[in-house]
């Protein structure tokens, strides 16, 4: 689908939809739980779909009623009669969370499991898995776009590299719990992304696992059951980057709903959004919120001084690679974005001239950037494959023009 906008003001109250990252957590949580777990306030991104669909494969029942979930935990235990049964298939979409999280968990529940995914999902690294595996005797392959994980996810110590992605720590954190063993995870460089770690402990502790969290490491207690718990999800910090940007490109704009005592890391927002619109020199380290850099690309790139966004190459393995996906497009519509090997450089302009088409890279942020960085531009601006938003924000468009927004759709 394209979408053609014609600049406007946006003005209006909205409301962030609910947070993909808790979701994903809770439904994990409450599918490993012995009983019954309510889930509200979810939003059926594809995301979403696609881990709900892989936790019924794994054992998990689920009933919708609206935007609640009540979920049938499977009772995953050491002395599970799952692992009896044959490796799920496991789909996960273009859904990061949903394959790296579930690879240990299919380990530690079934055995192991074939994982198979869409976009560039199956193309995104997997080596700190993979040396794991490696050292623990799991086998492991990938072919032809599926990968095949069978063995046993053995209790003891696990080393990972911080730098990479957290959601590695976080798929080991809520499988190794099961073993009937303690385990500990080492990080052998800093931790990045501190804050969805935190989310993960979070939840966790919601649903009766301990673990304890060191400076670079975590001690997790074996032979532990997940006990059901009901959970709302809360408003998405992450999503609301973009309506942050909006208010930032002068848009009266109020955004309701979001808790400011969250865990969510995505918080920073409202810190960098605050730097962002006094002018002058800024730089900010992204390591800790690389999802913010596309809504941080389009405040910088209209404003008065030059902006830095730091230690972001990890956003070269994502839906796309969106280091090289925030400057094509911010530098169509014409922003001045310099690109380097792990940053961007972005010099402000007082406004953008439009009139072009851009690509959204199959990538939902992208998409997002490209429409709030439009309400700035001189001209019109056509966006094509905007209906990616699906993935993580099925009602952006909606929202965009309850707002004010002027769109057009066309297939």
């Amino acid at each position: 689908m394209d979408i053609t906008i014609t600049p406007a003001k946006l003005e209006g109250t909205v409301t962030p939809p609910p947070s993909k990252s808790q979701a994903h957590r809770a439904l994990i949580a409450a599918a490993l739980a012995d009983g019954e777990s309510v889930i509200s306030n979810v939003a059926f991104s594809q995301d979403i779909e696609a881990t709900l669909n892989c936790l019924e494969n794994l054992g998990a029942a689920f009933e919708r009623d609206g935007n609640t979930v009540t979920v049938r935990g499977m009772g995953a235990s050491t002395m599970s009669p799952l692992r009896r049964l044959a490796y799920p298939h496991l789909d996960c979409g273009e859904s990061g969370s949903t394959l790296r999280f579930l690879i240990p968990i299919a380990l530690a529940v079934r055995g192991g499991g074939i994982f198979s995914g869409r976009g560039r999902l199956m193309e995104r690294p997997q080596k700190p898995y993979f040396d794991l595996f490696d050292e623990k005797g799991i086998f492991y392959e990938q072919k032809d776009g599926v990968l095949t994980v069978t063995g046993t996810l053995t209790p003891g110590e696990y080393r990972l590299p911080g730098d990479v992605s957290s959601q590695f720590v976080t798929g080991l954190l809520y499988a190794l719990p099961l073993r009937d063993g303690d385990s500990q995870i080492i990080l052998t460089s800093p931790l990045e992304s501190r804050g969805y770690v935190d989310m993960t402990l979070d939840v966790l502790e919601r649903f009766g696992i301990t673990i304890e969290a060191r400076e670079n490491s975590f001690l997790i207690p074996g032979r532990q059951r997940y006990k059901p718990c009901p959970l709302t999800v809360e408003a998405d910090w992450s999503q609301a980057g973009f309506w942050y940007a909006a208010k930032a490109l002068g848009h009266p704009i109020e955004i309701d709903g979001l808790d400011f005592d969250t865990v969510q890391g995505d918080r920073v927002v409202a810190t960098h959004a605050r730097e962002l619109s006094r002018p002058g020199k800024v730089d900010i380290d992204v390591s800790g919120c690389p999802d913010l850099v596309p809504p941080l690309a389009v405040m910088a790139a209209v404003r008065s001084g030059v902006t830095r966004l730091t230690n972001a190459v990890r956003l070269r393995i994502k839906e796309s690679d969106r280091l090289a996906a925030v400057t094509q497009v911010l530098n169509a519509l014409g922003a001045q974005v310099t690109e380097y090997p792990d940053s961007l450089t972005i010099y402000g302009k007082n406004v953008l001239a439009g009139g072009v088409k851009v690509d959204a890279f199959n990538d939902h942020r992208i998409a997002m950037m490209a429409a709030i960085a439009a309400t700035r531009c001189e001209q019109p601006v056509i966006i094509t494959g905007a209906q990616c938003v699906a993935k993580s924000y099925p009602d952006f468009w909606e929202e965009y023009q309850r707002l004010g927004g002027k769109l057009q759709r066309s297939e």
